[in-house]
């Protein structure tokens, strides 16, 4: 009787927080179901999509202050020069390994954070003129939402274009450099060969998370009740 194969588990390294993989995914269907629901003219759920949209990246933006290691922008947002060199590297076929986001990863992070932020925002000023108008709508003039609706739609197709972006990259070091990084957000780990040699992450608690996310929700509820309770005077 021959021996079976001995199959070695190649060892992998936590560099993702369960926070930071949950919004990543809440922010992939949450895109979805506001094209979708604009499209199809469901104004209600895409309110409410914009404004959980809206509460996330609030969030995020926290998570990326108090957050773990890798979710921190002190982490992965960089310099262009540094930006530069390393898209030169990675053209030239350097090994370059980082824990986290990489400088030209963690600069699309920033700039998705920052196109999001906008076109949640701007849905609150906007209206489609017939069936819909956003919360904020009432506080700017007529001319004035008009303009920020046709800049909502514009900013969406700016969204698009990073989207497509990001799956080409994602597919690109999937491919070509080997690096699965959906699967790595999806189980928060990356192979021990795709992070620098004795890397220690450090993690936030999770309570942390809770408690910023309740209080972006708490400071939403309340100057939602405010500018509602303006509207009605």
């Amino acid at each position: 009787m021959s021996d079976s194969p001995v199959i070695h588990e190649i060892p992998h390294v936590r560099v993702w927080d369960a926070p930071t993989r949950l919004f990543h995914w809440a922010i992939v269907i949450l895109i979805f179901v506001s094209w979708l629901s604009a499209d199809r003219g469901l104004m209600t759920i895409h309110l409410c999509s914009g404004l959980t949209l809206l509460a996330l990246l609030l969030f995020r933006i926290g998570w990326g202050i108090v957050g773990s290691a890798t979710a921190r922008f002190s982490d992965f947002l960089h310099p262009p020069r540094k930006v530069a060199a390393y898209l030169k590297g990675l053209a030239s076929g350097d090994k370059q390994l980082y824990a986290g986001h990489n400088p030209a990863g963690g600069l699309m992070v920033v700039a998705m954070i920052a196109i999001l932020l906008a076109q949640a925002v701007t849905g609150l000023f906007a209206n489609d003129g017939l069936h819909f108008t956003g919360p904020l709508a009432l506080l700017v003039s007529d001319d004035a939402s008009t303009w920020v609706t046709k800049l909502h739609g514009t900013i969406f197709n700016v969204i698009l274009l990073f989207v497509w972006c990001h799956v080409v990259a994602v597919g690109f070091y999937m491919f070509v450099k080997g690096d699965n990084l959906v699967k790595a957000m999806f189980t928060g780990k990356k192979p021990h060969t795709h992070v620098p040699a004795d890397i220690q992450v450090s993690f936030a608690r999770s309570y942390v998370a809770f408690l910023l996310l309740l209080l972006v929700l708490t400071v939403g509820g309340v100057a939602w009740f405010i500018i509602q309770g303006g509207a009605l005077l």
